[in-house]
């Protein structure tokens, strides 16, 4: 989906916001609805990512193991 594809699909919310922040954004011209997409799509990407963490936490595991007890596959190519 393209960033004009992503933006033309819109819902309506009701949120609730700190008054003082509200108006100190109206001041400096924020956009209001820009800026909670924003900051909802940057929580949401650390979410998944902690939650990946999370369900493959015993898989990372072994492969460090791994790693502290082989050389790792590529290396020999490695520049540092």
């Amino acid at each position: 989906m393209t960033k004009h594809e992503h933006i033309a699909t819109r819902k309506a919310t009701n949120l609730s916001l700190d008054v003082d922040l509200v108006a100190d954004a109206k001041a400096l011209g924020i956009n209001l609805s820009r800026a909670c997409e924003e900051a909802l799509r940057k929580e949401i990407a650390a979410e998944r990512g902690r939650r990946w963490q999370e369900d493959n936490k015993e898989a990372i595991a072994a492969w460090n193991v791994w790693a502290e007890n082989n050389e790792l596959p590529l290396d020999k190519y490695r520049q540092f």
